[in-house]
């Protein structure tokens, strides 16, 4: 990819695929270009941490008469002035070949940009093209994406060993990122799964669902009866991403 730039809305100097010449299409937006087959991170929700990164890849088709001087995509609320922040990487699109499928990549970094925790939710989408003759175009392209705060979990099974038909208590923690801090923080009330492997399989299943106390913490217990390894998952929501913690082993004696 080329050039990125730090702005809400900025392409430029990248390499593209360009499809063939094609008729410009009835029923074009009014502002004189189609944004279609619209892709924004392969229909999955944008999960984003307190520190590392998260590139998005985008894909659209621009369809126009105009010579462009460059085109993306992007997330906004309400009206289109009111963008999600970040970096996007496209080409310009400067060549007078219409349609224009445009590979493109949004870049969200929260060591960059101060993320507010109110940003978490549902995003639309548009499509936004200028042309070299000074005029643009800006549409709503019809589809949600949702921009989530990440989530972790801890696990801890103990004792270990346990004797068969003993008692196993399993303990953990679940947490989400606080864009405003840049940490993570407990994450009360969720209700999170926990799920056993036994030794020799490859497969999880669920045992039983338990909500985390007002700080974050889990607890339950079970009785042993095999080899395993024990895990918890937390299937997220509209404003937090889904997580499964790593798995600790227990031998059954």
């Amino acid at each position: 990819m080329g050039k990125k730039l730090w702005r809400a809305v900025v392409a430029g100097g990248a390499a593209a695929v360009f499809t063939g010449l094609a008729a410009f299409p009835a029923g074009a937006a009014e502002g004189g270009a189609a944004f279609t087959r619209v892709k924004v991170n392969g229909g999955k929700p944008v999960v984003i941490g307190v520190a590392n990164e998260v590139k998005v890849p985008t894909f659209f088709r621009l369809t126009t008469p105009h010579k462009v001087k460059w085109t993306d995509v992007f997330l906004y609320r309400g009206e289109t002035d009111n963008r999600a922040w970040h970096a996007i990487e496209t080409n310009d699109c400067g060549v007078v070949i219409s349609p224009c499928d445009v590979i493109e990549t949004m870049y969200f970094n929260p060591s960059v940009w101060s993320l507010h925790n109110s940003e978490a939710g549902a995003w639309k989408v548009a499509g936004e093209v200028r042309f070299k003759d000074g005029t643009g175009d800006i549409d709503d392209v019809g589809q949600t994406v949702y921009v989530k705060r990440n989530s972790r979990l801890s696990v801890k099974a103990s004792p270990k060993p346990v004797a068969k038909g003993g008692t196993l208590t399993v303990t953990g923690k679940v947490t989400r990122a606080n864009w405003e801090t840049q940490k993570y923080v407990s994450y009360e009330g969720r209700k999170v799964s926990l799920q056993f492997k036994p030794a020799g399989t490859t497969s999880y299943t669920s045992v039983k669902t338990v909500y985390a106390n007002g700080k974050g913490d889990l607890k339950t217990t079970v009785k042993a009866s095999k080899a395993g390894t024990w895990r918890w998952m937390y299937g997220g929501n509209t404003t937090t991403g889904g997580s499964t913690s790593a798995g600790d082993y227990v031998v059954v004696k």
